[in-house]
C-alpha cells in the first residue's frame, strides 16, 4: 500500500527544487506516476514564443520516472538517477505541463521508468518523452 500523503509531502514540499518549479502530484500508484507543472512566465526560456526551458521539462521527466520507480519500490528506500534521455518532440508554448511515467523494469538495485510530457487538457500531443534509470537503495524495513 502507498502512502500517498506521505508522497505528495516528500514530492511538494521536502524537495526544494521540486517546490521552486511548482511540480504537483497528480496521480500516484506502484509503478505509476503523473505529475504537474503549472505555467509560470519564470519557466520559460524562449521569451520570444513563450516556450518553457528544455530544463524544466528534463526536471518533471526525471522527477516523475524517479517517483513511480520510488512507488513501486517503497517511500523507505532511496533512488537515484543513473541515467537519463530526453527527446524534445514539440516546444511547450504558454502551458501547463503534464508528465506520466511508468516504471518498464523494476530489479532489487535498478529500475527503469518512460515518462510522457504533454500539455494539460491536450494528452494526444506529446510535447517530451524521456527514459530514464533509476538506483535503487533498499533500506531495511523494521519487522
Amino acid at each position: 500500500m502507498i502512502d500517498y500523503d506521505a508522497f505528495k509531502d516528500l514530492i511538494e514540499n521536502q524537495i526544494p527544487f521540486n517546490r521552486y518549479v511548482g511540480i504537483k502530484l497528480l496521480a500516484l500508484e506502484k509503478g505509476l506516476c503523473r505529475l504537474g507543472i503549472p505555467y509560470s512566465a519564470a519557466l520559460v526560456g524562449d521569451t520570444r514564443r513563450g516556450a518553457i526551458h528544455g530544463g524544466v521539462i528534463s526536471t518533471i521527466i526525471d522527477t516523475c520516472g524517479g517517483f513511480a520507480v520510488w512507488a513501486a519500490s517503497g517511500i523507505s528506500d532511496r533512488i537515484s538517477t543513473i541515467d537519463m534521455r530526453v527527446d524534445y518532440l514539440k516546444p511547450a508554448i504558454n502551458c501547463d505541463l503534464v508528465a506520466e511515467g511508468h516504471v518498464r523494469l523494476l530489479g532489487n538495485r535498478v529500475g527503469n521508468a518512460h515518462v510522457l510530457v504533454h500539455a494539460e487538457g491536450d494528452p494526444e500531443t506529446v510535447l517530451a518523452e524521456g527514459r530514464a534509470v533509476y538506483n535503487i537503495r533498499k533500506v531495511a524495513r523494521k519487522a
